[in-house]
């Protein structure tokens, strides 16, 4: 079974390490991409903030979009 990794701004995503999720605090757009670019190995579904998805946009909607799953948070 692969991990749940949290990614974005750290007001957003701290409290999901509560539920065992793998925080990655980026609090910038760069920050967001570096650390999606370096997402360790076993994690299968990242849970975005909204910001971190807009950083993000071009590599989870464009052609050859790779895994892991990801869901955004609402507003």
């Amino acid at each position: 079974m692969g991990r749940v990794a949290a990614l974005g701004e750290r007001s957003r995503v701290t409290g999901l390490a509560l539920a065992g999720a793998l925080v990655l605090v980026a609090d910038d757009a760069s920050a967001v991409r570096r650390t999606w670019s370096a997402l360790p190995e076993g994690v299968d579904l990242v849970i975005l903030t909204p910001a971190a998805a807009e950083a993000l946009e071009p590599d989870l909607t464009g052609r050859g979009a790779r895994r892991p799953l990801t869901t955004v948070m609402p507003p």
